[in-house]
């Protein structure tokens, strides 16, 4: 299976959207390829939308804890009035600075646990757009086969109502009892039925796909059908390289090591807090008096200050002890869950590998049957009309082209969707819109 890289990590929800597609009603009045519904859904979808809205406030949050490398500024002004026979007023203003210079590695703790965080954020956006295109596949393969088997419905609608007019014909000459009419009628009622179930399992599938791409159910839509030449041996890495291209690209995978390193870093800023700080201060304060009322006379002060200061916690009533504490077995449980990750990541990727193999076997296996069960028809068909088999023998060999046909729709997009379980499973979800253009 050729790997192909679709979305990275940080990349807008409607990147791959086309122009005002966001604020449409209708979609538009032609054939659309997976890829354009595709676009279509990632421009309108609240889902990943909001998935990115998360993305961008964990960036900011990221950027605040630079602001731990930067001196703080504060400024102070104010005015006071004593109420004396003089009626004096008192001005003063202040500016006061301060830097932090060394804090053990608190503040690079501190980043570093941010940016996994980031990163975490980042992976768990991917996933959500992920999952959200391999459902909007599964959605458009479910439409197609609801599509193929209207078809099939109707094809079989055809035969049997061949068959009805074939029975009329032969009784009226004498050739045949009734009991081949009946037969005949009941065989067309019955296919007039299953046409009627099929369109409206279409309607249902049209209207999951319609609600994917944030439209309503009642519209229309019209998708192309994929091609015929598919699902060949050449296609298929070894499950050895998928497993490796897991561990490289799956998006929880990789969002669960971000994880572990950043509660690895928030552990060792726990334990940092307990250790002491260094600054430099500095300031500046300006007093003005006013003696008399209406500035009658006014004296100005100013003093300056510069200083280095120390900060360490002596006795938090154990705050840090427990947080610390707290912070450890954090770490701890997130490594036991990345590992849980890891282990359920490879099983599902060892699943949907089996799963494609046995659908391709599926897939030749039902074109088989299709084409036997089609000659089948038309032979028996032949004989009934020339009185060398029952009615009861071309209905039997008719329900078997019906299921044929069926099973051969379902075998042939069951495969494209297992295929895009293989790609969604190694974190690599474009794959599934291989050859959809």
């Amino acid at each position: 299976m050729k790997i192909y890289t679709i979305f990275s990590v940080f990349l807008p929800v409607c990147a791959f959207a086309t122009e005002n597609c966001a604020t449409i009603h209708h979609l538009p009045d032609k054939e659309m390829t997976l890829v354009e519904v595709v676009n279509m859904g990632l421009c309108r979808n609240p889902q990943t939308a909001a998935a990115y809205a998360s993305l961008q406030s964990s960036h900011y949050t990221k950027n605040s804890v630079y602001s731990n490398y930067l001196p703080s500024v504060s400024g102070h002004a104010g005015a006071n009035r004593s109420h004396t026979e003089h009626d004096d007023w008192d001005y003063t203003a202040s500016l006061s600075a301060s830097y932090l210079i060394f804090d053990f590695g608190k503040r690079e703790s501190d980043l570093a646990q941010s940016l996994a965080t980031y990163r975490a954020a980042g992976f768990d956006y991917d996933e959500t757009v992920q999952n959200y295109v391999y459902s909007v596949i599964g959605a458009y393969y479910a439409l197609l086969n609801t599509d193929a088997d209207v078809i099939s419905a109707q094809s079989a609608l055809t035969v049997a109502q061949t068959a009805k007019d074939t029975a009329d014909k032969k009784y009226k000459s004498g050739a045949v009892a009734k009991a081949d009419v009946y037969q005949a009628d009941t065989t067309l009622a019955s296919s007039q039925l299953s046409l009627e179930r099929a369109k409206n399992n279409r309607e249902i599938t049209k209207g999951n796909l319609l609600n994917l791409l944030s439209f309503p159910a009642n519209q229309d839509i019209k998708i192309k059908d994929m091609p015929a030449i598919f699902g060949s041996d050449a296609e298929s890495e070894n499950l050895d390289a998928l497993i490796k291209i897991a561990q490289e690209k799956r998006p929880d995978l990789l969002k669960s090591k971000s994880q572990t390193n950043a509660a690895w870093h928030r552990r060792n800023s726990a334990f940092l807090k307990s250790l002491p700080s260094i600054s430099v201060t500095g300031g500046v304060d300006v007093t003005d008096k006013t003696v008399g009322g209406m500035f009658e006379h006014m004296s100005a002060k100013v003093k300056g200050s510069f200083g280095v200061s120390v900060s360490m916690p002596i006795f938090t009533g154990f705050l840090n002890y427990y947080n610390a504490r707290a912070a450890n077995a954090d770490y701890e449980n997130t490594k036991y869950n990345e590992q849980s990750i890891s282990n359920n990541a490879m099983m599902d990727v060892f699943t949907a590998y089996q799963n494609y193999k046995t659908a391709k076997t599926v897939l030749k296996q039902s074109e088989t049957l299709l084409k036997s069960a089609t000659e089948s028809e038309h032979v028996m068909s032949g004989m009934y009309k020339v009185g060398r088999a029952t009615m009861l023998d071309w209905q039997t060999t008719q329900s078997e082209l019906v299921n044929a046909r069926k099973q051969n729709n379902s075998a042939k997009y069951d495969l494209f969707i297992k295929r895009a379980a293989v790609a969604l499973a190694i974190g690599d979800i474009k794959n599934g819109l291989k050859d959809a253009e």
